[in-house]
């Protein structure tokens, strides 16, 4: 057989090569490493001169902070809104901003069985109850975070729910991997996002969704959390809307000090690709959603100066 010829520079064709088979591998569901760190520098370079990071943990805004990456993706958008603001676990304000934002609408759920009597948050604290909660195994989720946050405005800790006879177990999936554990009896309650993947299950079982009192709201969306409700409209099973926070959007962010080419490269590239990413060419995901502030890509912060131009110039906002 005659040897092929290669009509592209071999770096080209390396480069092209490892981030094919990656994107291949990320979504085997026998590959358990699927989050990616991407970096970049000229052929024989000294140094990598450019990074993207595929998180989705507060961890990642460290991580650009401390110019150990270029871009980054964070969930929910409340993650960045501290981090602008100096809040939350943030000692200072960081100037974080946004170049596109990942549409997806969830809220933060306080889910607990009928058995528990349980009718708030508040009330888990009022009556000392020694619950069995069940939380993202994800060491550095944010959902950890957020209702850390969450049961701070509201005077306890999970620590107070152990120490009040409960019990709080690390579980590896999102809730739906969990439900088996509440029909058991193991559990009586999961703290998590993703309802839209658990609400039913949760309703067949006779859970309830436990609101946030409207105090602890206004003190979380001081520090930049916006509120949600999880809304009858959605979940017809709901006696009344539940307040709770918004859990939603995945910002892909950086620092203003990103040069603008590496902005507009980054969101021309975004562009040209974005209906090879998996479930958006399915989903008739439209690019303009992830620009216009919506509830589902909620702009937390500004958008970089020159992303804010690429997409007015490209007819999006």
């Amino acid at each position: 057989m005659r040897p092929s010829y290669v009509r592209f520079p071999p770096p080209l064709i390396r480069s092209r090569l490892m981030l094919e088979v990656a994107s291949e591998l990320v979504g085997n569901p026998d590959w358990k490493d699927t989050q990616v760190r991407i970096q970049f520098r000229p052929q024989g370079g000294d140094s990598w001169r450019f990074c993207m990071f595929g998180s989705d943990a507060a961890s990642a805004v460290d991580t650009v902070a401390k110019h150990e990456a270029d871009i980054a993706i964070v969930n929910p958008g409340a993650v960045l809104a501290m981090a602008r603001r100096g809040a939350g676990p943030f000692k200072e304000p960081l100037p974080v901003c946004a170049l596109y934002v990942i549409s997806q609408f969830d809220q933060l759920a306080f889910c607990v069985t009928e058995q528990t009597g349980l009718r708030s948050v508040k009330d888990i604290r009022d009556r000392r109850y020694p619950l069995r909660v069940s939380l993202r195994g994800q060491p550095d989720h944010s959902v950890h975070l957020l209702v850390n946050l969450v049961l701070e405005q509201l005077g306890f800790s999970l620590d107070d729910i152990v120490r009040w006879g409960g019990r709080i177990s690390y579980d590896e999936g999102i809730p739906p991997y969990r439900m088996p554990a509440v029909e058991s009896g193991d559990i009586d309650a999961i703290f998590d996002e993703g309802i839209p993947t658990f609400a039913d299950w949760a309703f067949r079982l006779g859970m309830r969704f436990l609101p946030i009192e409207e105090g602890a709201l206004e003190r979380l969306e001081s520090m930049g959390i916006p509120r949600a409700v999880i809304g009858r409209d959605e979940y017809p099973q709901l006696e009344a809307d539940v307040p709770s926070i918004n859990f939603s959007g995945w910002p892909v962010f950086c620092l203003e000090s990103l040069p603008d080419s590496a902005v507009r490269a980054f969101c021309a590239a975004l562009e040209k690709r974005h209906t090879l990413i998996p479930g958006w060419e399915q989903d008739h995901i439209d690019i303009a959603e992830g620009v216009q502030n919506t509830p589902a890509a909620p702009l937390t912060v500004p958008f970089h100066p020159a992303a804010e131009a690429y997409w007015r110039e490209r007819g999006y906002t």
